[in-house]
């Protein structure tokens, strides 16, 4: 088996890069997402330049590295953002910590590790000066953990659209389905809930690792309590503990009863009657992310990812059948589609070819809950980095990934993009 070596500065770019705290947020001045995406999108455009690489920033939403010639664009979509830190690092979230065969820091497994190896991996290409019949676009992102995808709708208002690609921001050896996204609020009056004050989570997709509520009791007093839970992804549930639920448990309430008959420490929606599955890509999963008191509401954010033949209309008639006898009201607050490719296509084929050229693995491609890149173009999907049998630590306290499989995927995607785009 080949050993990968630290041979270049490819770990040294990856801990200047999640040195930049990089959190998706409101716009500051110039900056649709704030100042940390932006500079994030500079470092890897001044890197991109540096190896050669014809760069655009597209007016500070995005921006792109190509090498490359021809009609035909192989796309590679990349985020930028991060989600917070969160709560229980044992490292320096934004210092990049290298021990013996691990990086850890927010963002080396989602996505800038990727990021990084996909560069090193574009740059190996051109000094090896092997011809190239379609161009490459390595496309950077800055909003991908936000929802929202600004960055990609004024990306497809105003740029070229690729005519196949990836996104290195899932499992190897390949994903060909991804579950709908369902961001729901639900909310109930505040002086309906019994619940003077509640905050836990700081995205809708990670398990809400602390909850801090204050409840009136039927005396009129005051009880307050803070509960730490763990963190995890949140279309994975099942690897956290979520504060919230530890904490409505141990309270009584009007929205309590609410939350701990209809969700509990459950995310497969069995107590809302949304237990739903089918064939293509498995059961549904929910996860209540984010929990917040204003004047007038308590609000709860759920982050749902659905099977691949249900419609986000379906999900929500049947959970806002069920909790609205609690007087609770349902919002969509966004989203996305679910997607579902043809595995035996010849692109995938080549890039599974490549995956297996270099680990040997013949593991068949995948779906999953997790929503990336790939839903927001045609023909894109997700490969890599998160090999078969490691741990996933995206979202979650202590984030790191393997040296050796950080080099790995590079090779990986060399030879995935030689494949896809020589003459």
């Amino acid at each position: 088996m080949k050993t990968y070596i630290k041979e270049d500065d490819m770990l040294f770019n990856l801990k200047e890069l999640v040195s930049i705290k990089s959190i998706s947020g409101p716009s500051e001045g110039d900056y649709p997402f704030g100042k940390g995406p932006f500079d994030a999108l500079q470092y890897c455009l001044t890197l991109c330049r540096e190896f050669g690489f014809k760069t655009k920033q597209c007016d500070n939403y995005m921006g792109y590295a190509e090498i490359g010639q021809g009609d035909e664009i192989m796309g590679i979509l990349i985020h930028l953002d991060v989600v917070p830190a969160g709560n229980g690092w044992s490292y320096n979230p934004f210092d990049v910590t290298i021990t013996e065969d691990k990086v850890y820091g927010r963002g080396v497994s989602d996505d800038k590790g990727p990021a990084i190896a996909v560069i090193y991996a574009m740059r190996d290409i051109l000094k090896s000066k092997k011809p190239l019949n379609k161009r490459i676009r390595l496309i950077f992102g800055c909003t991908e953990e936000s929802g929202e995808w600004l960055d990609m709708e004024y990306y497809k208002r105003t740029e070229e659209l690729p005519d196949f690609g990836f996104t290195p921001d899932a499992d190897f050896p390949l994903i060909y389905a991804e579950k709908g996204i369902l961001i729901l609020q639900m909310r109930m009056k505040k002086e309906e809930s019994d619940i003077k004050y509640v905050e836990a989570g700081e995205v809708p997709n990670m398990v809400a690792s602390r909850c801090e509520v204050t409840v009136v009791d039927q005396d009129g007093n005051e009880i307050s309590l803070i509960k730490n839970g763990k963190s995890a992804h949140g279309s994975m549930p099942w690897l956290g503990n979520n504060a919230i639920g530890l904490a409505m448990k141990e309270i009584r309430g009007k929205f309590a009863d609410f939350y701990n008959e209809n969700f509990g420490q459950t995310w497969d929606g069995s107590l809302l009657d949304c237990k739903v599955k089918d064939e293509q890509s498995g059961e549904i999963t929910i996860n209540p992310g984010m929990i917040r008191s204003d004047d007038k509401w308590v609000r709860l954010i759920l982050d749902i990812r659905y099977p691949v033949t249900y419609t986000k209309e379906d999900i929500v008639n049947r959970i806002s059948v069920k909790v609205s006898p609690y007087g609770v009201e349902t919002d969509i607050l966004g989203g996305e589609n679910p997607i579902y490719m043809n595995k035996n296509s010849e692109f995938i084929q080549n890039l599974l070819t490549a995956y297996r050229d270099v680990t040997g693995d013949h593991t068949e491609p995948m779906t999953m809950g997790g929503g990336t890149y790939a839903k927001a173009m045609d023909h894109i999907v997700a490969f890599g980095p998160v090999f078969p049998g490691r741990e996933c630590t995206e979202h979650q306290a202590d984030e790191y990934i393997f040296i050796e499989d950080l080099y790995k995927a590079r090779e990986i995607y060399r030879i995935a993009i030689e494949r896809g785009c020589s003459s």
